[in-house]
């Protein structure tokens, strides 16, 4: 669905008195751009961000994310990244495997030339608060749901693996555990939390680093968790981070 659809969509409700359970209704389904890049609708809300583990995730405090959007169902492929510019980075290749090997400053070009594209303006990186919302605390039987390094596991797949094989989680969201970290918008302040607002939280304040999130392959399940954030130069390069892409309602 194009983004001319849903703004008629959006007019017809108006003008013709559709529900709110009628509009629910249309941002319950996924949306799927020129390229092939799928996103599921996740709904706002407000959650507990941070945690008392690491001094860089406290304190814990409550966010609102105030208006719903879009978000990749799985990191952006391989396949995807060439179609908008024209080349692979990534170490290990393969079309549907996670681009990685990708710079935060990378991941920005590829989201401009996104935009330019599909004539809009509305992709972007979600925010820290965004991702931490849409991942939620993990799953119980992380085995499912991510490709992490466990040590009872004989065959180890340590190295990046094709996206969407284990299964979703509740937003329909592939791979937010491990496989590949993920970078966020956000720029990187060790104390954030302390002074960042409740709604909608961005750190645009320029930094030395950015931050990723989620884990990777490489990573033991204590790097798995929701409020893991780890900082490093927005030009730092590596073959177990990539990134998903959120479009904006």
């Amino acid at each position: 669905m194009t983004k001319y659809y849903s703004f008629l969509i959006a007019l017809i409700f108006i003008f013709v008195g559709c529900s709110k359970k009628d509009i629910d209704k249309e941002l319950s389904k996924t949306y799927t751009n020129s390229i092939g890049m799928k996103f599921a609708p996740i709904d706002k809300g407000s959650f507990m961000m941070g945690s008392n583990e690491k001094a860089n995730e406290k304190p814990i405090y409550k966010v609102t994310i105030s208006k719903s959007f879009y978000l990749g169902t799985t990191e952006v492929t391989q396949e995807q990244w060439e179609k908008v510019l024209g080349h692979n980075p990534s170490k290990l290749k393969h079309p549907q495997n996670p681009v990685e090997s990708v710079s935060w400053y990378h991941v920005r070009l590829f989201i401009s030339k996104l935009n330019k594209l599909e004539n809009t303006t509305k992709y972007r990186l979600p925010t820290e608060a965004e991702w931490e919302y849409a991942a939620g605390n993990g799953a119980d039987d992380l085995e499912k749901y991510a490709w992490y390094y466990n040590k009872n596991d004989k065959a180890k797949n340590l190295q990046p693996q094709a996206v969407g094989q284990k299964m979703p989680n509740k937003w329909g969201l592939y791979d937010m555990y491990g496989n590949v970290w993920e970078w966020v918008e956000d720029w990187y302040d060790e104390n954030y939390y302390a002074k960042s607002p409740e709604k909608d939280p961005l750190n645009n304040r320029m930094s030395e680093s950015s931050i990723i999130k989620g884990g990777s392959c490489y990573n033991s399940v204590e790097f798995l968790r929701q409020s893991v954030r780890i900082p490093h130069s927005s030009n730092y390069e590596s073959d177990d981070i990539g990134f998903r892409v959120v479009f904006e309602l």
